[in-house]
């Protein structure tokens, strides 16, 4: 099989990727949106302030951003909001330098998984904006 009819290059199986890809965002924003209270309570744990836009913007962020990829319309806008979102979330949540033991652990796990997400929006993004390859 040459690579050209690899099934991997299947539009759907690129289009699944993404929705794997953006599925934390799309969970996470209907969740923040069916349980505003409970969002605004997020924003407050972690000390941003003011709660309540904050908590409005980041379900508009991810579920807008989330749009964008699938739909395939400014893909590359949206997948370098969702990348610059968690590279700040992470920064916010994930601050295992400032812990001890299994606590430093997890959250080290969760902070490198949320940059290798962040690269993966980045990634996207490049792809979305490179020039397509002449054919051969």
């Amino acid at each position: 099989m040459t690579t050209t009819s690899s099934p991997l290059l299947h539009p759907a199986v690129r289009w699944l990727a993404l929705l794997a890809l953006c599925a934390a965002y799309l969970q996470g924003g209907l969740v923040k949106a069916f349980d505003f209270a409970g969002a605004v309570g997020e924003m407050n744990h972690f000390g941003l302030q003011p709660a309540v836009p904050l908590a409005l913007a980041v379900i508009v962020l991810e579920l807008g951003a989330s749009a964008l990829i699938l739909s395939g319309r400014l893909r590359w806008l949206g997948a370098l909001a969702l990348a610059v979102f968690t590279l700040g979330a992470t920064f916010v949540a994930n601050r295992y330098w400032s812990l001890a033991g299994h606590d430093r652990f997890m959250a080290m796990n969760a902070f490198y998984e949320h940059l290798g997400l962040a690269g993966a929006f980045v990634l996207v993004a490049w792809t979305d904006l490179r020039p397509t390859p002449p054919p051969r």
